[in-house]
């Protein structure tokens, strides 16, 4: 059993973030002692653990919290989990294409410019504006 600051110091995380992700059901509100200390288990540091690795693969507070609910359940647990895999591949795709398409836009934007870099007009600038037209 740990108390807060152990969870928080063994999680790699603060106390304040384990206070939130109870408040907005990420975790389970421990059971607490005589003195009113919380007192964590073992399980509890797993799923942190869970939650910081999926938040690492980008995933939104918001998302994770309805993968925690997948993985609460008892039934089509895998079915459920593969889904939720799929649904986020596609948005991950959609936004490398994004971020490709901004970074070609930068790059026309970045031949405008002449070698003379100190110059009052910008054409980049003046770019960006007709476009805007």
């Amino acid at each position: 059993m740990y108390r807060i600051s152990e969870l928080a110091e063994k999680c790699g995380l603060n106390k304040e973030t384990i206070r939130y992700c109870e408040r907005v059901g990420l975790l389970k509100n421990p059971p607490r002692t005589n003195t009113g200390y919380r007192m964590y288990t073992e399980e509890s540091v797993k799923r942190i653990k869970f939650i910081k690795k999926i938040q690492e693969l980008g995933f939104t507070l918001a998302e994770i919290s309805k993968l925690l609910g997948v993985v609460d359940k008892d039934n089509e647990r895998c079915n459920d989990m593969y889904n939720f895999v799929v649904d986020k591949i596609v948005e991950v795709q959609t936004r490398i294409n994004d971020l490709k398409r901004i970074e070609q836009m930068l790059l026309n934007l970045k031949k405008c410019c002449p070698d003379n870099k100190t110059l009052y007009e910008c054409p980049i600038i003046e770019t960006l504006m007709i476009e805007v037209r």
